[in-house]
């Protein structure tokens, strides 16, 4: 999905502002995203909370201007009545595309306006009169695109009516990643991400995306982004331009007390590292790769670790297609995994912090397990499933998430917990005809 005035440098600016566009194969796809705004506004119709509402769950990543950085982050929260609306702050990005939902409802997704109110549940809104069996309504919205963010200034109800905390899942998971897990290039970005299905698709489980495309593990200037993982997952915000304009240089660390500690944390990153283009070599990429999974067992040392091995495409050899090879310093992570599992890590582990570049040593009462996996994604993605521009498609997306799925439930015992509401948006494809 482009943002519209990406769409007028490509010569789409005839395109209604009104809609949303998304390109699908070079095709414009038809979409109705309901127009949400609210032209005039009296907070004395309604019952008001401000952003700090202890009964707003915020979901990801936001500073303490209640701004979302990465990907799909969201709110979350419980409510009665039939009418919700936000007012979204000036630190939003203006046209910024969101999905909601009611309960276990699809979702529905509209533009939202920087600096105005969005009337996102009424009466009229499909679900909204339905009691049961999610009781009380649940409503969530979350951030499609992953460079853009909105801003939280209040929480609206109808006279008389009130939010409600919704307890948090009781297991948690993270991932860790660039553009694959940001969700580039997929229909609806974040939304779409194979990292947004690997949590959504487990359910009854809290998720957080840090991916951001183009950015490397290690700490270096790499497609524009200023700085690696290994300094930027340490942080609230991203590396966007985005982040540059509100925070400048000094952004604000982030708070790991804020949410509880996660239980798997997922690490795919290293494509950009790959890439001749940003001059990374084997030793700065595994110094940084291991440096992230230090800083994780330092913030959350009861988290299992899984890496995943990297994708670099396909090229066509003869009459098949085959692997880029070689398909990403292999044995080099295999031989990191094994490293941390081996009794020399374990009996004296040791632990890293992004922001004061600190290597320590964590003192465990005993000999630690061993707590990193390897994922392996060779055989999952075929040549059709990555899209022109490098990227999973939607499908490709899809299939990601439901390997990593069945090793998360085959490696942890995590049953799968999904079990009718929708995941992915705009994604049934089928035939009605019986022949042809």
């Amino acid at each position: 999905m482009l943002s519209l005035s990406k769409l007028a440098i490509l010569g789409l600016g005839l395109i209604s502002q009104a809609s949303a566009v998304i390109l699908q194969n070079g095709q414009v796809r038809e979409t109705n995203f309901p127009n949400t705004r609210l032209e005039s506004f009296s907070a004395s119709s309604y019952r008001t909370y401000p952003a700090n509402a202890s009964e707003i769950s915020y979901k990801g990543r936001w500073d303490s201007k209640y701004v979302s950085w990465w990907s799909a982050p969201g709110i979350k929260f419980g409510y009665t009545g039939q009418t919700v609306a936000i007012t979204f702050g000036n630190l939003t990005t203006d046209r910024v595309l969101v999905g909601y939902r009611i309960g276990g409802l699809d979702w529905i997704f509209t533009n939202i306006t920087a600096g105005a109110t969005h009337l996102l549940v009424s009466p009229e809104t499909p679900g909204a009169s339905l009691t049961g069996p999610i009781n009380p309504w649940t409503f969530e919205l979350r951030v499609s695109n992953w460079a853009y963010g909105i801003q939280i200034d209040s929480v609206h109800v109808a006279k008389g009516e009130k939010l409600i905390k919704i307890p948090d899942f009781g297991r948690r998971i993270e991932v860790i990643g660039d553009s694959l897990s940001a969700g580039m290039y997929t229909t609806y970005e974040g939304l779409t991400s194979w990292a947004y299905g690997l949590g959504a698709g487990l359910g009854n489980t809290e998720y957080s995306v840090t991916g951001y495309p183009g950015i490397c593990a290690a700490d270096q200037d790499c497609w524009g982004n200023p700085r690696g993982q290994v300094h930027q997952w340490f942080y609230t915000s991203d590396t966007s331009w985005r982040a540059s304009q509100i925070w400048g240089d000094n952004p604000e660390p982030w708070d790991f007390s804020k949410q509880p500690p996660a239980d798997i944390v997922v690490i795919n990153i290293g494509t950009n590292d790959h890439n001749q283009a940003n001059n990374v070599s084997t030793e700065a990429y595994i110094d940084a790769l291991g440096k992230i999974i230090q800083g994780i067992h330092g913030k959350w040392p009861k988290a299992q670790v899984v890496v995943m091995s990297l994708w670099l495409g396909f090229y066509q050899q003869g009459n098949t297609y085959l692997p880029n090879a070689p398909e990403g310093w292999v044995k080099e992570i295999q031989d990191l995994v094994k490293y941390f599992n081996s009794d020399k890590y374990l009996r004296e582990p040791l632990i890293y912090d992004g922001v004061t570049r600190k290597t320590t040593k964590l003192r465990p009462r005993k000999k630690e397990a061993p707590f990193v996996h390897w994922f392996n994604t060779r055989g999952i993605l075929q040549h059709n499933d990555i899209g022109p521009q490098w990227h999973p498609t939607d499908v490709g997306a899809i299939k990601v998430a439901s390997h990593l799925q069945q090793f998360v439930r085959i490696k942890f015992g995590w049953e799968l917990e999904a079990t009718g509401p929708e995941v992915w948006h705009e994604t049934e494809y089928w035939n009605d005809e019986s022949g042809y």
